[in-house]
């Protein structure tokens, strides 16, 4: 690749080993092993070597780096506590065995992927199965001498795990309804699988600076949750009525939580794949690579801007202008699509919610055969841990969401369960601090005890480290895992809590010294709820309450 001739206004120092500037060596341990091999390349010693060799043959550059480019995560050891997670090596955290990722791009699966599914969980992964707020579907307890076989289950049914991890473009996310919603504004489904097919698993896009988010939705919803991804394509109506695309970039929370920027674009569909493209090339070039924390696309959209990111896209990357293009119109309510509702076709779909995501092989074998029984296959998985099984017969829904209820998957689930997420926590996780899946399922049903006529949206969102792949800064209650003292003196699990946050509003805000055991954790969100319901006026959401309200009643 040429050195570019960079504008003065935009150049960095040689510390940030921008590419684009010339600075290729490698300037830390991670960079150095993408250097020496791309993570593509795991794939064939996967299924030449480590499988047939087992666990013990595998180098640890691949065990610990590139097979994340294969969805691949060693899980951790059981029986070790949060308070070792900082303090050990990985390889004193991590077990013999791997979480694997499917990615399930757009969360669209029909009846024999959803059985593949079923079907590998059952017969490699102990049963276990979680449905992801990013579509995906990960497996645990997965023996690396089973992997081939589980890739080739997979490739079967038109599935895989190539790049669902790694610093590479992850799973792409689309609205669980696309072309069946009747108040869409465009089907991106052409769009998504146009990107997907031309770039996924390609060494063009395989050596970012780290992880990549994409999202391409004509939701009115707004269900991909555009804020907070590294590109998003929003549906929109031009002054001439056109549909296209609004385009925003750097978004994303862990410790550093930053909104997506608008770059005031109309992106043509047909064009979708030229943006995606030369977007993540700039994240390619540009990119920060000296600091692993300072390596996601919105630390540079955060320094240049949105008009000077336009202004190198269309310059250096497209050779054409873009015209300038509308907002999209705010959200309508109902971003998890749970319930019972008309397709523009004329039947229904029904989304439903498990416990936080939690399924198992055998369940998702039932709604496999529910979804074969009642509609026609089609189930789509969402960006809030839900399930939806489309093309259901108006006067079959009520059959099916009961049929649904006997496997304690409900269609008109209550407040807590509807908007409550949970990461995957301690339980299989290397960098987690606390307990976050049964945590949560228990935290639900002690609520749907004491509050039963609660009956406002609040989101419950629960992480097991500063992470946030379970979104708590935009949270009504966010819960960060850490180590807390308690009234003994002694360090116990516990969460940090924010409060208010809300996706293209504001991050969740922290009261001075917020923070619970995990013992006290039912108590404490009790109390505020009960505030909340208390003093709300008629329309106020949690988030307004909670920024008017005092400091000792968020406590």
């Amino acid at each position: 690749m040429r050195t570019r001739a960079v504008p003065p206004a935009i150049k960095r120092k040689k510390g940030e080993g921008q590419w684009a500037l010339g600075y290729r060596e490698p300037l830390n341990k991670n960079e150095e092993n993408k250097k020496n091999d791309d993570g593509l390349n795991v794939r064939r010693r996967i299924i030449d070597v480590y499988s047939k060799n087992g666990f013990d043959s595998i180098d640890p550059a691949d065990l610990r780096g590139r097979f994340r480019w294969m969805g691949l995560y060693t899980q951790r050891k059981p029986g070790i506590d949060g308070g070792k997670t900082g303090a050990l090596e990985d390889e004193e955290l991590e077990d013999k065995y791997f979480m694997m990722r499917i990615r399930i791009d757009g969360g669209q699966l029909d009846g024999p992927q959803l059985r593949a599914i079923a079907d590998i969980s059952t017969l490699y992964a102990r049963g276990t199965a979680d449905i992801t707020d990013r579509h995906n579907v990960q497996l645990h307890w997965v023996r690396i001498e089973d992997v081939p076989a589980i890739w080739d289950r997979l490739a079967e049914v038109g599935l895989h795990t190539t790049e669902a991890c790694g610093d590479v473009p992850r799973t792409i996310i689309g609205c669980p309804l696309a072309g069946i919603a009747e108040d869409e504004l465009i089907d991106a489904t052409p769009n998504l699988r146009d990107i997907h097919d031309r770039y996924i698993g390609s060494p063009e896009f395989s050596n970012l600076p780290r992880k990549y988010k994409t999202a391409l939705s004509g939701c009115t919803s707004h269900c991909t949750v555009h804020e907070i991804n590294d590109i998003a394509f929003v549906g929109v109506v031009n002054e001439n009525g056109e549909t296209g695309y609004q385009v925003f970039v750097g978004g994303g929370l862990s410790t550093n939580p930053m909104f997506s920027k608008s770059l005031g674009v109309f992106v043509r569909p047909e064009q979708t794949h030229e943006i995606w493209h030369g977007v993540t090339s700039i994240f390619r070039d540009y990119g920060y690579r000296r600091l692993r924390s300072r390596a996601r696309l919105k630390f540079l959209m955060k320094d240049w801007g949105p008009e000077k990111f336009r202004e190198v896209l269309e310059k250096e990357y497209l050779g054409y202008a873009l015209p300038d293009g509308p907002e999209p119109a705010a959200p309508r309510p109902g971003r998890d699509h749970t319930g019972v509702h008309r397709q523009k076709d004329g039947n229904y779909y029904v989304g439903f919610a498990p416990r936080v995501g939690r399924v198992n092989g055998e369940l998702l074998g039932v709604i496999a055969d529910l979804a074969n029984e009642y509609g026609s296959g089609r189930v789509r998985t969402t960006l809030e841990q839900k399930l939806v099984i489309l093309d259901v017969p108006q006067e079959r829904t009520e059959e099916l969401a009961a049929k649904l209820a006997g496997h304690d998957l409900h269609v008109n689930p209550s407040v807590f369960r509807r908007h409550m997420m949970a990461c995957t926590g301690i339980e299989f996780c290397k960098l987690a601090i606390t307990n976050t899946k049964q945590r949560a399922m228990d935290l639900m049903d002690e609520l749907e005890k004491r509050l039963p006529d609660f009956d406002q949206p609040l989101t419950i969102n629960i992480n097991g480290c500063p992470n946030s792949c379970a979104r708590v800064q935009v949270a009504d209650i966010g819960l960060k895992g850490q180590l807390v003292v308690d009234e003994n003196g002694d360090q116990v699990e516990g969460f940090q809590i924010s409060l208010g946050g809300q996706l293209g509003g504001a991050f969740g805000k922290k009261v001075r010294g917020l923070k619970t055991t995990s013992a006290g954790l039912t108590d404490y969100v009790e109390r505020v709820v009960r505030k909340f319901d208390e003093q709300r006026t008629d329309g106020e959401t949690f988030a307004e309450w909670a920024g008017r309200a005092d400091e000792a009643d968020l406590k």
